[in-house]
């Protein structure tokens, strides 16, 4: 959260990006967090938190939507790594979001696996229709983050973890006006 306050600052120090660096890690990694974000490019976690190469397990997928295969490279991390920490990254103006807000409330089915996403997306959907509001795309981002985040502390070999306090997993929101994340729910330990 010290990178992203540079990074909304327009101070970036963009560590841990130089030969050196790389040379140091050429054997052996231990990031210190696995951020779980979408596909957007304007969401490029070693960016928005200010950090370089060696330091985020960073796994992308359209709007947070995750498979077996997705959460095992997210469990990667803790599980073989030790990683402490899982971040589960939505933001603001998701484009999957809204193209899947757009065919649930319309009924349509879009093309290709597009139309996974929307499956996948569901639940957020119904979580953000329930609850009302102003931005029904913008709730349906929040409701994503939480409940990926919720699956994956709920996940089998993670809640162990989460239980011992050996592993955080962290929804937030990261708004592209202003270039803030914020905790959604869980604790940065």
């Amino acid at each position: 959260m010290e990178g992203n306050q540079r990074w909304v600052k327009g101070e970036p120090q963009n560590p841990n990006r130089d030969p050196a660096r790389r040379q140091a890690l050429a054997q052996e990694q231990k990031p210190f967090a696995a951020v779980l974000s979408c596909i957007d490019s304007r969401v490029p976690p070693e960016l928005i938190f200010d950090v370089g190469l060696g330091d985020l397990f960073a796994t992308r997928t359209g709007a947070e939507v995750v498979s077996p295969v997705v959460t095992g490279s997210v469990e990667y991390g803790p599980l073989a790594n030790g990683t402490p920490l899982i971040v589960v990254l939505g933001h603001q103006r998701c484009g999957a979001i809204k193209a899947a807000h757009a065919a649930l409330s319309d009924g349509e089915t879009l093309p290709g696996n597009l139309a996974e996403i929307v499956t996948a997306l569901q639940p957020a959907y119904e979580q953000a229709a329930a609850a009302g509001g102003d931005d029904p795309v913008d709730a349906m981002v929040r409701a994503q983050a939480e409940l990926t985040a919720n699956d994956l502390r709920s996940n089998p070999d993670l809640a162990p973890l989460v239980a011992e306090q050996e592993l955080a997993i962290v929804s937030a929101y990261y708004s592209l006006d202003t270039g803030a994340v914020e905790v959604l729910s869980g604790a940065l330990s």
